[in-house]
């Protein structure tokens, strides 16, 4: 039976090639996401390995035990804690260093670096000592040395140009300063690089001033004495210095490789996700190529099982070569994989949630990611090839003796019927349960397997749905002429293959038009939680979000452009015994500045000792409007709290609202945002006015209610065009599959065809009535995938809605237009070389089929 299959698939190679087509096509993705994930999180991983060459302990302060030097800043060590670290017997050489946010200006107003992290910290060394500071190689200048000057990273220099010697505008946390280049290095000791981020150096006297304090560090990098291992430094930094936290460089290494790794598996996931898309459209092709070959070679197996072969042997036969297929291409696709790994590493700045994904350095080629696509490829070949070969078994001897083909099976079956009905109930009312779950992890799971459920019972009822289908849309064959009455009829005689060639398109179709209505939804919800919101004329944050200097509201309040400028500043309060996050804003500006969206009570009791707090907290702690809080606010005696409203929580508001008249003189909270009321009519040139009023900051953004509006947009937009992309090749594959079927059916039915070339339908006919099946296909698979998609994406909106504020269901008609437009016309490509075969069959060679 083995060589059998094998001369058989050598013999008709034409007969499975789109089938080999699509399996390499969705093992291809699947190798090529598991590829690039791995080179990401390699590429992660070494970075961390790498900050840590010359260290063998990171000892950094515990907040729980240190006392923050000043203000706001982060807990820090001491040049003490530095000395003692010194007079260990276990110590060689200690690394002080302090770290931050710098933002990188270019000369053009662009921010260096590639969308990642903008990082700053101290040179440790000294060129007046002759001692150099190991993480950092100078290619070009120097080190800085005093205030004023900074060094910068290679990649960052090469993207705006600058060279030592040139000034740069850097930002800490406010307004842009000017600083002299002295130096370019490169460095693999900061992750933040690999991510695509910048790096600005300053000397450690000035590194302090603007992150930790005088005096004080961010973490010390030790390195053990000779003969010293990592656990002994470990234990006598830890006895030495209580109250901070010494750790081996190599388990700090591997945590935050892991935390790296968790970010890496959630895009894993996604992309997988897909990836699982395109190869359950492929089973969709695999069955239904296989069915038909088997029904085309029906006179062939009977002569097999009239030599003697038996029912498993016709069944081994079948699966052979569906394996065969299956072994060849999915070797194809994960050679093909390679390449897509590479293509996906130049979208990395796309994906990323943080700043763009290491995109550098060596393809990973580890093992598991080649080995399992070629696992998937053939599993999923052999299984989609099971029932087409249990059918291959149930062929009779007495089937050799036929003249013709056995025709496909006409009728729909009424075990299909009421599989099809159980399984679309049974989804339908998933689907309801999950759109109703309070929370979204919960009723996630329960719309997926809805989904799954009601996708798999419309594919059961679609034979039943196609003589309907035509039906109502007989009037229009009518006027269309012979060929798409020749065509209609064609598919109404077999639903079950027109079924099984619209069933990839329904899913894909389905999904495209799901994806667009949460994506409209969700962008309705982002308008609302922050243009609409905002009634200011501007806003004023951190690009990265971190807090602002004080200094940035003093700038602007006394530009002449601006009227107000009311800062909001975030703080902590003790609320029955336990921290609360809260956002301290005057009683007037939330009248005149803001417009929160408040679902009981009422924002104008807000101010004095009267609180607003959000929907989560109303709902975690049971607060309700009239609720008394006593809360303690840092430095001072504990107060009563009254809860005058709770409002939905948005992008600029998220947490308790508490008057700032209320918190105690001076207070040493951080300054969020800053909201801006201006003269004159907001534009281009007030906004830059206000830019040069804050020192051509590259860390600070200046964004208006429709800023907010078109940032939310640009987002929801760059996600949806990344899925369509995704699902661009599920839907490729499906297509696959309309020309495949359409190509079988036209070998089956030569006899058929040469008939009706006999009777006088011209070349031009038959080409016309393949190509109108082909419309029929996929109009039929268009209408019945927005009308599914509808409804998924309605039981997603309903699920999302109770928990992202704004959320209101939203059919995108333009998109669905264009989408169905699209769908119909793809199929007249997918018709081409099926109805050019069918167009040049010989009419004496078709009417002597056998």
């Amino acid at each position: 039976m083995f060589r059998t299959a094998w001369r058989n698939v050598g013999a008709h190679p034409s007969r499975v090639a789109l089938t080999a087509l699509a399996v390499s096509v969705g093992v291809a993705f699947l190798t090529g996401i598991l590829l690039f994930t791995a080179t990401v999180s390699d590429a992660l991983t070494g970075a961390y390995r790498q900050t840590f060459t010359h260290t063998d302990v990171v000892i950094r302060p515990d907040d729980r035990c240190t006392t923050p030097a000043s203000g706001h800043r982060p807990a820090s060590l001491s040049a003490a804690d530095v000395r003692r670290v010194e007079g260990l017997s276990q110590t060689g050489h200690v690394i002080a260093v302090v770290s931050g946010y710098t933002a990188l200006g270019c000369p053009d107003g662009r921010s260096a670096g590639r969308g990642g992290p903008a990082r700053a910290g101290n040179y440790a060394g000294s060129a007046d000592k002759n001692r150099a500071d190991p993480r950092y190689r100078f290619t070009r200048g120097r080190p800085p040395a005093k205030r004023g000057e900074i060094a910068i990273d290679e990649d960052s220099a090469a993207q705006c140009g600058y060279r030592p010697g040139d000034t740069a505008r850097i930002s800490v946390n406010g307004p842009g300063l000017t600083a002299r280049i002295s130096g370019v290095f490169t460095t693999r000791a900061e992750p933040a690089l690999t991510a695509g981020g910048s790096l600005v150096l300053f000397d450690s006297a000035t590194a302090q001033q603007h992150f930790t304090g005088r005096g004080r560090f961010s973490e010390l990098h030790v390195q053990a004495a000779p003969g010293i291992s990592a656990e002994q430094l470990e234990a006598a930094s830890e006895e030495r210095l209580p109250g901070t936290l010494p750790m081996t460089a190599a388990s700090l290494a591997r945590e935050r490789a892991l935390a790296g790794e968790s970010a890496v598996a959630g895009l894993r996931a996604t992309l997988l996700s897909f990836a699982a898309i395109a190869l359950f459209i492929s089973c969709f092709l695999i069955t239904n190529t296989f069915s038909m070959l088997v029904t085309q070679r029906t006179r062939e197996i009977g002569l097999l099982r009239a030599v003697g072969a038996s029912r498993c042997q016709v069944t081994r036969l079948v699966l052979t070569e569906a394996f065969l297929v299956a072994l060849a291409a999915s070797l194809v696709g994960v050679a093909l994989g390679i390449g897509v790994a590479e293509a996906l590493r130049s979208f990395a700045g796309d994906v990323g949630k943080s700043g763009p994904l290491p995109s550098g350095g060596a393809l990973s080629l580890p093992a598991y990611a080649l080995l399992l696509p070629l696992f998937t490829g053939v599993a999923t070949t052999l299984v989609a090839a099971w029932l087409p070969a249990r059918a291959a078994a149930r062929i009779a001897p007495l089937a050799a003796l036929r003249a013709t083909p056995a025709p496909a099976p006409a009728g729909t079956g009424r075990g299909r019927v009421l599989l099809g009905l159980l399984l679309a109930t049974g989804g339908v009312a998933c689907l309801l349960a999950g759109a109703r779950t309070n929370r979204i992890q919960d009723g996630a799971p329960v719309l997926a397997l809805g989904a799954i459920l009601i996708a798999g019972g419309l594919l059961a009822l679609m034979p039943t749905l196609v003589a309907p289908a035509l039906a109502l849309a007989r009037p229009l064959l009518a006027r269309a002429g012979i060929s798409a009455r020749l065509a209609a009829r064609n598919s109404a005689r077999a639903p079950r293959r027109t079924a099984a060639a619209a069933a990839s398109l329904v899913i894909g179709v389905s999904l495209v038009t799901a994806l667009t209505m949460i994506a409209a939804g969700g962008l309705a919800a982002a308008n609302a939680q922050s243009a609409h919101v905002l009634t200011a004329d501007y806003v004023v944050s951190m690009q990265d979000l971190s807090p602002l200097s004080d200094t940035v509201a003093r700038r602007l309040a006394a530009s002449p452009h601006v009227t107000t400028a009311t800062a909001m500043r975030e703080t902590q309060l003790t609320i029955d015994q336990a921290p609360q996050s809260a956002l301290a804003l005057p009683a007037s500006a939330l009248r005149d500045l803001l417009r929160p969206h408040v679902t009981s009570g009422s924002a104008d009791h807000y101010g004095g000792r009267n609180i607003l707090v959000t929907t989560d907290d109303a709902r975690a702690y049971g607060w309700i409007p009239g609720s008394r809080l006593r809360a303690k606010p840092p430095g001072s005696r504990p107060v009563q709290l009254t809860v005058a409203g709770v409002y939905e929580p948005n992008t600029l508001l998220a947490g308790i609202l508490i008057d700032t008249a209320t918190l105690p003189k001076p207070t040493t909270s951080s300054v969020e945002k800053v909201f801006l009321t201006t003269r004159g009519h907001p534009g281009p040139a007030l906004r830059t006015a206000l830019t040069r009023a804050l020192g051509d900051s590259p860390a600070l953004r200046i964004d208006s209610s429709d800023d907010l509006a078109r940032a939310a947009a640009q987002d929801t937009h760059r996600m949806l065009n990344l899925l369509y992309t995704l699902l661009a090749l599920s839907i490729a594959v499906a297509f696959l599959g309309i020309i495949n079927t359409l190509a079988l059916s036209v070998a089956e039915r030569q006899r058929e065809l040469g008939m009706l070339r006999a009777i006088g339908l011209t070349r031009a006919g038959v080409r016309g009535m393949v190509r109108a099946e082909a419309l029929l296909i996929t109009v039929f698979a268009g209408v019945l995938g927005a009308g599914l998609g509808i409804f998924l994406g309605w039981a997603g909106g309903e699920l999302i809605a109770r928990h992202l504020p704004g959320y209101h269901h939203s059919v995108p008609a333009a998109r669905l237009a264009a989408l169905l437009v699209l769908a119909v016309c793809a199929g007249l490509p997918a018709s081409l070389w099926p109805a050019r075969r069918a167009a040049h069959t010989p009419v004496l060679t078709a009417i002597g089929t056998q």
